[in-house]
Order: C-alpha cells, then structure tokens, then sequence
C-alpha cells in the first residue's frame, strides 16, 4: 500500500515530455543535412555548448550494515570518523519543499547497531570522506579548471543538491562539495531531501507493494543453482551455521568494507573474496530483472526526474521554477545498479564506493540541436540505443523511456495485484 503520495511540483506532465521529444526528433530531421547525405557525419565538438550536468554517485566508503555472525570480528574503531579538515563545508538539510529536515528511520535502525570497537553500523568513514573529497576534485577539474562551467565558489544560483536522508550521503555530499568549490561559497549550501515513504533515489519498496514482493525474490536468489553451492561452500569455509539468514549481500557489505579500510579480515572472507562479488551481483541480478517493470519500479521514477530536468532546460517555458547548472544527486549502489541496467551500460560489477554515473548536456550552436554525453566512474559510455558516445538526446530519451515512470504510472504499477500463470490474484 502506498503510504505516501508524491509531491507532483517534482514531475512534469507526461503530454509535455512525449511532445518534446517529439519535437526534438523534428529538429534533428530538419538539420540532418549539417552531418551530410548519410547522416553519420561526426559533430563538431567545438561548436557544442555544455548547458547542464547532472551527476549520481554512491555515498564514500563506510562501515558495515550488518555484522558477519563470527565469533572473530573486525575491530570498527571510532577513530576510523576523524574528520580531515579539508572536507569541511557547512550545509543545512532540508525537506524538497525548504521545510525542517524528515525523520531519518534507517539512520536511527543502524544506530541500533553497534560494531566491534564500538563503531556505529553504516558510517562514513575518515576514507570514504576522502573519496567523496576527491571525487569533488575531479568535478572541479571538469566544470571550472579545464571547462569554465560552474563558478570557482558554491554558488546556490547554479547547483541543487539532493541526498536521500542518510547521515552518510549526507556527509559524503559536503565533502564533494568541498573538493568541488575548495570550501568557497557564495551562498547558504542548501542540500534537499525527502521522506523515507516517498523517496525516490533508490528502489523504495516501503511505497511500492509489487516492488516489495519482487524484492522477497533475494530469498529465493540464494536457492537459485551455482549461486546456492557457492554460498554453502563459502558458509561452511567460514564456520557461519547455514541456518543463519546470510547471503551474499551481506558477505559482499563486509568484505568490501574490510578491505577499502586495508583492516585484517578472515583468511576465508578474502579468499573468496571474488566470488563473493560476483553471486552479490547475481543476486541483485536476479531480483532486479525479473521483467521491464521489475526494473521501472526500481529506477522509473528517480530516471523520470533526470528526465524532467533536461527537459526544462530544452523548452524553459515548461520549467516552473529557475534550471541550474548542475544537478548533484547523492544515492546507493542499490540506485546505481538499476540505473546501470536500464542505460545499457551495467558491467557485471558491483558499484564501488564513490562511484559516479555523470549526464552532460550539450547544444550545437549552428543547428541548435542536443547531444548527451554519458559517463561512469569518469569514462566516457555508450548508451543502449545511442550510435556513439555523444548521443542525440531524442536518441537517449528513447533509451530511459522504456524505463522512465512519471508519478501516475508508478503509482498505478505499484498497486496492480499480482497475477498468477493462471490469471488469479495472489494474495
């Protein structure tokens, strides 16, 4: 049941959406003569213009979620949260309408669980704020040394920040930021995020029934031939009771943790260190790609709003509010995998920590048509459906529509009634 509605100010109407591209396919006929008879004819790179930049990334590196039930455990000292001055950015959290910050239910779940050494479950790290910091310096070098796209200072004119509502994401977004504008502002950095119930940067089950029992397919993934003798062999190997609800999810959470932190581990953990990554990604696979709409109410709603934003800079006149220069989005590995799928561009591996998928916009200035240029992790991708690495957007929009869920659609997904090989709903 859905336990929340979305705030429509955060969408654009679909008749609007499916109009544009229309209207941009139009322009692309119109001046295909510009790229010569066979319309393959490469784009002058010096006359494209980068008119917005939106950038996903997964929070830095952090401490597990959920201990390995082992009577010998990594030691998590709170030492491992010192804080390196040269992150440190003063931001405010708010609501997506500019109200107090939302109760943060899984923050206060991981505070319920305190790791050996004393460390609290899920934080980001002395090393993932350094990530974050770095990955801010990349984007500095991008946007204002080699590019100058975005002011040298934060200026709120020219970004907006979201984060779902996370102390980590939180975090790891003030020490991009930090790295991005070297702690100069202009403004109040203000970063927005929304309820648990109707958040939408990463697959959100709490407000989508059929998401949640698509999700209960994890169980079922460990059962699944090759993944199940894996997971036996890699239990036993670590003397965990296979009665114990460890899949995995939950090895990879460790060992990835474990060894971006360089910390001692166990001989079996980092043994099978590689398959352990490889049956997580199996897992998710498996739970992710059931069929299309697994995957549009993993990811539909969060692609409609990447969407909507370089729609608005297209057409102003359908933007209600003032577009910006860059869009900075901090979400999870669980956002990034399905967004990975659903652009053609997944490769088999899990996201790591920092990780960032990065959407330029460009527009011609002779034809004044517009192009995409995708990356992940900072090299340069090819869609699914995109003739090259510059992509005409009408061509990248095809690609997430077949994805992309504006709020009716998902809301009318979310609470359709499984149907049985019989025709019968299930219960």
């Amino acid at each position: 049941m859905i336990t929340k509605v979305f705030r429509v100010r955060t969408w654009a109407p679909v008749g609007v959406l499916a109009s544009l591209a229309y209207f941009i396919h139009q322009r692309r006929v119109a001046f295909a003569g510009l790229r010569g008879a066979d319309g393959q004819h490469p784009v002058d790179r010096s006359l494209l213009e980068l008119k917005m930049v939106q950038v996903v990334f997964r929070h830095g590196a952090r401490s597990p979620l959920k201990p390995l039930p082992q009577n010998e455990q990594t030691e998590w000292n709170p030492r491992l949260l010192e804080v390196p001055p040269q992150t440190q950015f003063d931001y405010t959290v708010t609501d997506l309408a500019g109200g107090p910050k939302p109760h943060s239910p899984l923050d206060s779940q991981y505070h319920n669980t305190i790791l050996k050494g004393g460390m609290v479950a899920g934080q980001l790290t002395t090393v993932g704020m350094r990530q974050m910091f770095a990955l801010g310096e990349r984007l500095r070098k991008n946007y204002v040394e080699d590019i100058p796209f975005l002011s040298p200072t934060f200026n709120p004119q020219e970004i907006f920040v979201r984060s779902t509502n996370m102390y980590r994401n939180l975090e790891s977004t003030r020490c991009l930021l930090a790295g991005l504008f070297q702690r100069q502002q202009e403004g109040p950095i203000i970063i927005h995020t929304d309820e648990a119930s109707s958040e939408v940067l990463y697959p959100n089950s709490q407000n989508c029934w059929r998401l949640r029992e698509q999700m209960s397919r994890r169980q079922a993934a460990s059962l699944q031939p090759g993944i199940s003798e894996d997971l036996k062999k890699v239990k036993e190997g670590m003397d965990i009771a296979n009665s114990d609800e460890v899949d995995f999810l939950i090895l990879l959470d460790n060992v990835a943790a474990e060894q971006v932190h360089g910390l001692p581990s166990c001989p079996m953990l980092k043994r099978f260190a590689q398959i352990i990554e490889q049956r997580a990604v199996d897992t998710a696979f498996y739970v992710l790609s059931g069929d299309r709409e697994c995957l549009q109410m993993a990811i539909g709603p969060f692609l409609h709003l990447l969407e909507s934003n370089m729609l608005k800079v297209v057409d102003p006149a359908i933007s209600s509010g003032q577009n910006r220069k860059l869009y900075l989005y901090a979400a999870h590995d669980v956002t990034l995998m399905p967004l990975l799928m659903a652009l053609g561009i997944f490769d088999h591996k899990w996201p790591p920590f920092a990780v960032d998928v990065t959407i330029e916009l460009y527009q011609h200035q002779e034809s004044k048509e517009w192009f995409v240029q995708l990356y992940y992790h900072g090299e340069e991708q090819v869609p699914r459906g995109c003739p090259d690495r510059l992509c005409p957007l009408d061509k990248f929009l095809n690609t997430m529509s077949v994805y992309t869920l504006n709020p009716e659609k998902y809301h009318t997904l979310c609470s359709q009634a499984q149907v049985t090989e019989l025709g019968m709903e299930s219960d």
